[in-house]
């Protein structure tokens, strides 16, 4: 927690303690599942954190999902890379669930930054971002969106197939290659 010391308001200080603690476990989980080892899993939400401090300045309000969102891409991007490093094979860290990733997530999004990435959801209606964001950046599964949103499996498919696709209209439109 050395980087406590070195934030230049006491608000920074609080907002990163709140996001520290608020999102800290959801991260782990989220770089476990891409890395499967303890360890590696510790050291990219480490890293993570470090990210997120250098850009304290962008958070308002740390308990916002748009916040918890952030912090979860910024893991899982970190985790991918770490990933990637790895000199290990690619095969020993596969698993079906991210064999079944959706490609824009994969192949487009990690290319984007957060405010783009933002800015598109913004323009998807709240009904459609909302199963778009609980699958993609708390990483749940269609059974607890839908219960949490008390509709159907089969209706959060639907609705992210259709947040998906409008999703990569946008970007087709902004001439990124889908």
């Amino acid at each position: 927690m050395l980087l406590l010391l070195a934030f230049s308001t006491v608000s920074e200080k609080d907002t990163f303690e709140a996001l520290y603690t608020s999102c800290k476990g959801l991260m782990l989980n989220k770089a476990y599942g891409i890395l499967r080892d303890r360890g590696l899993a510790e050291d990219a939400v480490s890293e993570a954190f470090i990210r997120i401090y250098k850009n304290i300045s962008k958070i308002d309000d740390p308990a916002s999902n748009r916040s918890v969102a952030f912090a979860v891409t910024v893991v899982k991007n970190v985790a991918l890379t770490m990933l990637q490093r790895e000199t290990r094979h690619p095969s020993d860290f596969l698993d079906d669930d991210r064999a079944d990733t959706f490609d824009l997530e994969e192949h487009v999004l990690s290319r984007l930054s957060s405010e783009h990435i933002y800015a598109l959801l913004n323009q998807v209606n709240e009904e459609l971002r909302s199963v778009f964001l609980y699958k993609y950046a708390y990483d749940m599964s269609h059974r607890e969106i839908g219960r949490l949103l008390n509709i159907t499996e089969n209706n959060v498919t639907v609705r992210l197939h259709r947040a998906k696709k409008q999703i990569a209209l946008m970007l087709r439109e902004e001439g990124v290659h889908v």
